[in-house]
């Protein structure tokens, strides 16, 4: 899967973080943005580590896979219920240092899942690790948009969360290789090294940034008040937004996109050992290929589909629920199957970035960032979702149910993105 992750940017009020206005912009942060890249990188392959090593971990800890695919669902559903909270009691830390700090609990993390006696003990491990990525994404689209100038934003953003499609392209892949080469705790290990030296990089190279929420000198918010220019009188906002209806329906086509998606994904690697029959080793490989038709479904999301985000999530869920049923009905038959296997990797990398496309472009300026927000908890919630689903056909239908009930969930989320077009076109422009 190509990753986009959900991210909340920054408001256009000049209080946000620094004033730039007027300034000649200074060079590219090209190394700070790169090391914030970095750092997502190691985020999200230590959230999706486990999808590659799913057989290992289960004959390790003596669990059900299914119970260890339910690790991506306890990670997730930290995700959503802890991230604002955490988010609100850390607003008047420095962003840089608490980056600095949430890569070291990732890390913290990554070494406890590493050394679990059990499974209990694992979940813990992995809640922790939740609680850190759940901060780091509330912090981490807005720092890359406060390094730069408002007219490169979106430049600075797409650097940054490049390091989630790398993830899934090279990170999940190569961790699983190392699993399978060295043992799935020594691949846990080698990433939290990482995670260390990535919170060495960023703590080197990543610019400190004022930030929204930060205490100001009694003389700082005096001086701010001169300078602010007085509020032009205009006619009040209506209480309730025109285009929440269309934002809520938005969010929940991508929850259920997400459950559809991860109740199959999660459990690949053994659909693809037990039911494609290939040997262990060529998981990786098969992950590195899909990850690369995800990368190249996310440039056709910018370049083609990105003025048309509708066309394209109608085409990229039509064929990502084809490709599926291509791959369960030819199973027996590898090459066909490894080709639809590989074609669902492109369809979905189509699918994260068009659908916050659509919902930023469909919520009204006043209400982008809290559309943000409700997109990032479907988002997170389906993730947790899929995998909890996915775990409980596997434990009492079987392997053969999940792709079934992956096509049916993506057939109910095409009737709903063609459903919400009527919806989105009534809102008062």
């Amino acid at each position: 899967m190509t990753f986009t992750a959900p991210i909340n940017l920054p408001s256009s009020d000049p209080s946000d973080g620094e004033d730039r206005t007027g300034e000649a912009p200074g060079p590219f942060p090209w190394v700070g943005l790169i090391a914030l890249a970095a750092a997502v990188f190691l985020s999200v392959t230590s959230e999706m580590l486990p999808t590659g090593l799913l057989p290992d971990m289960s004959r390790g800890l003596g669990v059900s896979e299914a119970q260890v695919g339910l690790l991506v669902s306890w990670f997730a559903f930290t995700v959503v219920l802890t991230s604002t909270s955490l988010a609100h009691l850390t607003r008047r830390l420095p962003r840089h240092g608490l980056i600095v700090l949430v890569l070291i609990v990732l890390a913290v993390s990554n070494v406890l899942t590493a050394i679990s006696p059990n499974y209990a003990f694992m979940v813990g491990g992995r809640i922790l690790g939740g609680m850190a990525h759940g901060l780091f994404w509330a912090v981490v689209g807005a720092y890359a948009a406060h390094l730069v100038p408002k007219e490169q934003i979106g430049r600075a953003v797409a650097i940054t969360v490049s390091g989630g499609t790398l993830a899934f392209v090279f990170g999940v892949p190569l961790a699983t290789a190392a699993g399978h080469l060295l043992g799935w705790r020594l691949s846990f290990v080698l990433l939290a090294g990482l995670m260390l030296v990535g919170a060495l990089l960023v703590w080197r190279f990543l610019p400190p940034v004022s930030h929204y929420g930060a205490r100001r000198t009694d003389a700082e918010s005096a001086a701010l008040a001169a300078a602010a220019p007085p509020a032009a009188p205009g006619p009040a906002e209506p209480r309730r937004d025109p285009t929440m209806r269309a934002v809520i329906l938005l969010s929940i086509i991508t929850g259920l996109t997400m459950v559809g998606h991860y109740t199959f994904y999660t459990y690949i690697a053994p659909f693809l050992i037990d039911t494609l029959g290939v040997d262990g080793s060529a998981v990786a490989p098969l992950l590195f290929a899909y990850g690369i038709a995800g990368a190249g479904g996310l440039v056709l999301a910018g370049t083609v589909f990105g003025p048309r985000p509708q066309l394209g999530l109608v085409i990229g869920i039509g064929v990502s629920a084809l490709s599926v049923s291509v791959l369960a009905i030819f199973a027996a038959t590898l090459p066909v199957a490894i080709t639809a296997f590989v074609l669902w990797g492109l369809a979905f990398g189509l699918l994260p970035p068009l659908l916050q496309t659509r919902l930023l472009r469909t919520a009204s300026r006043r209400i982008r960032d809290t559309a943000s927000a409700i997109y990032t908890t479907a988002f997170n919630a389906g993730i947790g979702g899929g995998a909890l689903l996915g775990a409980a056909l596997l434990n009492t239908l079987g392997m053969d149910m999940v792709p079934v009930a992956y096509i049916g969930i993506l057939g109910l989320a095409l009737v709903l993105v063609i459903a919400s077009n009527a919806v989105v076109r009534r809102r008062p422009a």
